[in-house]
């Protein structure tokens, strides 16, 4: 069946054009500026039509299968499927669910007890065909655990896997470099004083001794699998480098300027947070994202921990001085191109139908319909 979308403001790659957009089969057909007289075409009153998202690293499916302290959800796939309508409702249509693979707190981390579910939920929904959107794994690594390697291995044959990231959590350097920041994240779960000083002295002499065990073991078996590597929290020019001698082609959340820079030099896609972007700065005391588009260091944006904000974000970038393509191409073609994905990402003949119609309401964007391969699924 066809479908014609008329008077709607066309993101493109190079430009925001009032056009025409055909769908059939779930291929995008034909792109043409002006409005279309033929029968049947719906109009879209001028709302924006743009690619959907795609979201790269996002932490959201942990929030169902846990969603209060101790509490682990009974149904995985109730879980997934919850995500998956939220993620439908935030414009994604392409997203690599990010799972964590060990954890960074002596054997406490929830994450641990709710990793093989997560994964088997999500190969449960799309082999069942309910999910609405298209769902990759994305296996984020613990370094320091020494249980890491063990938990990983069984996981690296799923269908789904599309990418691995190297995290180092070790206190004192990347995410954790400022140990009063550190303090403060543990007061807050109730540790303090010398309980919480001794903790972070295990902490920082186990964690260097199983990070440094793990990576070259988990780099190897990635190769094997044939993933894509990314970093994590590159703070220095020598942790971009350590990424780039052990093959990986993303950094993720660089946490300094000159981590950013040395990634752009080493040839790595950067990744930032729209959070980031949304709330003018990062909450752990990082670079500021908008600081790195600015500076031509930024490739993509993701929603990390709040799915609504990756549409925010473009929104935010787009009513300052970035063109509104260019601030769609965050969260769109330089996500696809990053990642091998030459069938998404932008609005043109031969590519899948995944779209987002929406409009801007009191700077607040408002999306309409999710379409995935021409499907309305929202």
């Amino acid at each position: 069946m066809e479908t014609i979308l008329t008077n709607a403001r066309l993101v493109l790659d190079d430009s925001t054009i009032v056009g025409t957009l055909v769908h059939r089969d779930g291929v995008i057909r034909e792109v043409a500026e002006g409005r279309s007289a033929a029968a049947g075409a719906i109009d879209l009153d001028g709302d924006i039509l743009a690619p959907g998202l795609i979201e790269v690293h996002t932490d959201n499916l942990d929030k169902h299968f846990c969603p209060r302290p101790g509490v682990i959800w009974p149904n995985p796939l109730a879980a997934a499927l919850t995500h998956d309508a939220q993620m439908a409702a935030a414009g994604v249509t392409t997203v690599y669910d990010a799972v964590c693979a060990g954890g960074y707190d002596g054997g406490q981390d929830y994450r641990r007890a709710i990793f093989h579910s997560m994964i088997e939920a999500v190969e449960q929904g799309v082999a069942a065909g309910v999910f609405r959107i298209d769902h990759r794994i994305h296996i984020r690594c613990e370094l320091t655990d020494p249980t890491l390697t063990r938990e990983l291995e069984p996981r690296l044959a799923s269908p789904l896997l599309a990418l691995v990231s190297l995290m180092d959590h070790t206190p004192g350097q990347r995410q954790w470099r400022d140990l009063d920041d550190l303090k403060r994240f543990m007061a807050s779960n109730g540790l303090t004083g010398a309980a919480a000083d001794d903790l972070l002295r295990k902490r920082m002499e186990a964690g260097r001794a199983d990070a440094a065990k793990n990576r070259p073991k988990v780099v190897a078996m990635a190769r094997a699998r044939g993933a894509p590597l990314a970093s994590h929290d590159d703070t220095t020019v020598e942790h971009v480098r350590e990424a780039r001698a052990a093959g990986c082609v993303i950094s993720e959340f660089p946490t300094t300027l000159d981590a950013a820079r040395a990634a752009r030099a080493e040839g790595l896609a950067t990744v930032a947070g729209a959070p980031n972007v949304v709330r003018g700065g990062s909450h752990s005391g990082g670079v500021s994202a908008r600081e790195l588009a600015d500076e031509g260091l930024l490739d993509a944006l993701s929603s990390d921990y709040v799915p609504s904000s990756l549409l925010q974000a473009v929104e935010r970038l787009a009513a300052s001085e970035t063109p509104l393509h260019e601030a769609f191409a965050f969260a769109t073609s330089r996500p696809a191109a990053m990642l091998g994905l030459a069938d998404r990402g932008r609005l043109a003949s031969g590519l899948r139908a995944d779209l987002i119609r929406l409009r801007v309401v009191e700077g607040a964007p408002v999306l309409r319909e999710t379409l995935v391969e021409g499907r309305r699924v929202l």
